[in-house]
């Protein structure tokens, strides 16, 4: 099993917890709102770790938007794994072509 199946599962099984006692359930307590939020912040602080941080910051920052990111995909009830497989039906096709694909 590879770490984001394992934090994934971790993220699930703390949803329901205390709030007092759990970060994720805090989160989640606080509404989808509050972790759209939350995971925008740790995107711009990846971001400007990109560009002007170092590198273990921007390895920081970027565990961070991960974890923010499967905390928001388990409030939506989606798998990590649709995720995945989105992006391997997309493997092989030009960047440009999918996103002109979306457009249409």
């Amino acid at each position: 099993m590879d770490t984001l199946t394992r934090l994934e599962q971790i993220i699930a099984s703390r949803r329901g917890a205390s709030p007092e006692s759990s970060y994720v359930a805090k989160l989640n307590a606080a509404g989808l709102p509050k972790i759209a939020q939350k995971l925008g912040e740790e995107a711009t602080e990846a971001v400007i770790a990109a560009l002007s941080g170092s590198r273990q910051e921007l390895v920081g920052e970027s565990a961070d938007v991960l974890f923010h990111l499967l905390v928001l995909l388990g409030a939506k009830d989606i798998p990590l794994a649709d995720v995945l497989a989105e992006l391997d039906r997309r493997e092989g096709v030009s960047g440009l072509d999918e996103k002109a694909s979306r457009s249409e």
